[in-house]
């Protein structure tokens, strides 16, 4: 059957499919955050070491994604979808044997390279497969795996920690392997033009210009510090500070991470609706700022209220990024949206390799509340570097609109 004919119920399972492998490689790449109890009570580890090794598979993913992109654009998604989960379970599993942390560092680096190509790939599935009125919700579902990934791990990792760093690093060495086969099977290259036939505007560099794309990385990587602060170490905040038990802590992870995945839906909804990607985001930054100050508020006074603003801050804080996304490859286009998508999330990726051990050292020497604190004011700075009028504009464009792969309304 071809590509350009396949129903709509086919254009679903392939996001399913896509969701699925991102989901399990998100379970890999935050999975390490849920050991670090275990790494500090067993390993003899203090929370910046542990912080730093809960970054290792984001570090490896700075290195790779814009080279996972540049693949995308030039082989399709499902050769890449495939063979990068098979190495990110190979590199979990080699990890999972190792005695040694720096050597499980090392492992988990390169399952980082690895694991990058599942944020790239089903991005551009998403848009190259949904028409325009329907890319903010069917993004905001795909955008569900982190939440749903770190649920996953939240739930099931801390459980295998208490056996050891073996068992907890198998699971998602496991997942990930059979997430590799799924792809093989269930994935279908979006259909677009040869490139020798492809209008000019397909193939223009996008980054030249104009500059909305150079700001929407920089936006988003602002936005993702209180997000990845929170990822790595929620779970030891509400075990240390607020003395719940390890099941208990697990729980409000994933409940947190569950809200979050909800609530990505309904935020790419809310962007069909009004007509913009940005308009939504500038107000989730000034959003997200507030509920990192209300939680340092909170933890600062020793609040039982300290938990719920937590749980909120986790939510508010991810809504952000499928709207980035969906933005980037409807302004990139079919030739360039494998690479903008990599440059997006290689400025996310730096951002979550160096915040959590910065946020380690910082909480060490003034606490968590002004720790927190900080993180807000990071978030704040995303508000005005939202590039709402150039969105305007782009979207008067009639080359711009022409520029942006996927079925047409009447297709569906």
């Amino acid at each position: 059957m071809p590509v350009q004919s396949i129903s709509t119920a086919t254009r679903w399972w392939i996001l399913i499919v896509s969701l699925l492998a991102t989901l399990c490689a998100f379970t890999f790449i935050n999975g390490v955050a849920f050991v670090i109890p275990m790494l500090e009570s067993k390993r003899d580890t203090n929370l910046a070491q542990a912080g730093l090794l809960a970054s290792m598979p984001s570090a490896g993913m700075v290195l790779t994604l814009f080279g996972w992109g540049y693949l995308l654009d030039r082989i399709g998604e499902r050769i890449v979808l495939s063979f990068g989960m098979a190495l990110t379970g190979g590199a979990c599993f080699a990890a999972a044997s190792m005695h040694s942390l720096p050597y499980v560092g090392v492992f988990l680096f390169l399952g980082g390279m690895a694991a990058a190509c599942a944020n790239t790939a089903s991005g551009r599935l998403v848009a190259g497969w949904f028409p325009a009125h329907q890319r903010g919700l069917v993004m905001g579902i795909r955008q569900t795996a982190q939440p749903l990934g770190i649920a996953l791990g939240a739930m099931v990792i801390p459980r295998f920690a208490q056996h050891g760093l073996e068992p907890a690093l198998k699971f998602p060495a496991m997942i990930c392997t059979v997430a590799a086969v799924a792809c093989a099977l269930g994935v279908l290259d979006p259909p677009r033009p040869p490139r020798t036939e492809a209008p000019a505007e397909y193939l223009a560099n996008p980054y030249r210009g104009s500059s909305i794309l150079w700001r929407l990385h920089v936006t988003s990587a602002t936005m993702m510090v209180p997000q990845c602060v929170i990822a790595t170490f929620m779970l030891v905040w509400l075990i240390r500070e607020q003395h719940l038990s390890i099941g208990t802590a697990g729980a409000m992870v994933t409940l947190a991470q569950l809200l979050g995945a909800a609530f990505r839906v309904a935020a790419g909804r809310w962007s069909d609706r009004v007509g913009s990607r940005l308009r939504p985001i500038r107000t989730l930054a000034a959003a997200g700022s507030a509920a990192m100050l209300i939680l340092a508020l909170t933890a600062h006074l020793g609040s039982p209220a300290a938990t719920t603003a937590m749980i909120t801050a986790a939510v508010i804080t991810v809504l952000d990024n499928g709207l980035a996304s969906t933005a980037i490859a409807e302004v990139a286009g079919p030739f360039w949206s494998g690479r903008a998508l990599g440059a997006q999330n290689t400025s996310q990726r730096l951002t979550a390799a160096a915040a959590p051990p910065l946020f380690g050292a910082l909480t060490g020497a003034v606490g968590y509340p002004l720790a927190f604190a900080a993180c807000a004011g990071v978030a704040l700075l995303a508000f005005p570097l939202v590039p709402v009028s150039q969105e305007a504009r782009q979207q008067e464009s009639p080359e711009s609109r022409s520029a942006v792969s996927g079925p047409t309304e009447a297709e569906q």
